[in-house]
């Protein structure tokens, strides 16, 4: 028992200074709440209230990072005033996120229904502002923020992952999205989609694993993408269960068919790709 206790007693002594998930939630969530008032527990009705409010999360931020064994020392601050000035382009990019959403949703009746209620809304967020910390060179605290929304969501997307804007995620569930992955402008993606890499290998880490999603492609259901050279042109459609690993010229349609013969009650299996000109092979 005396090993066992000089092993945890190790353990927490080199962990002393990790930011805790649960201080890392709650920074996450006094933005986003800043950012839209449908998360706040109190309303704010002054404006030098807002003013105090990016002060004390600035603050918090930077002390956060300085906590970061991963980061050198007395950098936080820097990085800090960084993501504050990028504030505002992160605030304009989600709100694009939810006009996407707003104009891809017949089911959504309002705006603030989508702030309030739509796991897609979270996890973009999430993603949003954990992007934006990952391009100052911070790589713990994106990657707990946006597991957090995971987790909350069932989306999981990485905060390393490129995605232009418009996004939008409807229902959501069991979205993956890989880090290398590249998304462009005006995309729509439903649930259980995968955007992955062919390979796991510790060696392929520092290349591009994911695929790339051009301008407004819409992705169906249950599809899988795999591949750092596959490429899904602008303006394609994939369809509900397609397995990709190639890439696909623009405009294209691709979707999974099962065709039933008769005769012998043989069932064959096959994709269809459809250009604009309807040609189609399997």
């Amino acid at each position: 028992m005396d090993s066992f206790v000089l092993k945890l007693y190790k353990a927490h002594q080199d962990c002393s200074e990790c930011p805790s998930p649960k201080v890392i939630q709650q920074f996450f969530e006094d933005v986003l709440g800043l950012l839209f008032p449908e998360y706040t527990v109190e309303k704010i009705n002054d404006k030098s209230q807002i003013e105090a409010s990016l002060i004390l999360l600035k603050g918090d931020l930077s002390s956060i990072l300085d906590r970061n064994p991963h980061l050198h020392t007395g950098i936080g601050s820097k990085i800090a005033d960084v993501f504050f000035a990028n504030l505002e382009q992160v605030f304009d990019w989600i709100h694009q996120d939810v006009d996407a959403m707003f104009a891809g949703d017949p089911a959504a009746k309002s705006r603030t229904e989508i702030l309030r209620s739509y796991p897609g809304f979270y996890a973009i967020s999430a993603y949003r502002i954990a992007h934006s910390l990952h391009g100052l060179g911070v790589n713990l605290i994106p990657r707990m923020i946006t597991e957090f929304a995971h987790s909350r969501t069932g989306i999981d997307i990485h905060p390393g992952a490129t995605i232009g804007q418009y996004f939008c995620i409807d229902h959501g569930t069991g979205v993956v999205i890989g880090e290398t992955t590249i998304i462009g402008d005006h995309v729509k993606i439903y649930q259980g989609v995968t955007l992955g890499a062919l390979s796991v290998d510790k060696a392929d880490a520092d290349n591009k694993r994911h695929p790339t999603i051009e301008d407004d492609v819409v992705i169906y259901s249950g599809a899988t993408i795999l591949g750092g050279n596959t490429v899904i042109g602008k303006g394609s459609v994939i369809g509900g269960n397609v397995w990709l690993t190639k890439s696909v010229a623009p405009r294209s349609k691709v979707y999974y068919q099962t065709q039933m013969y008769h005769a012998d009650s043989a069932v064959t299996d096959m994709y269809v790709f459809k250009n604009d000109q309807d040609e189609m092979s399997q």
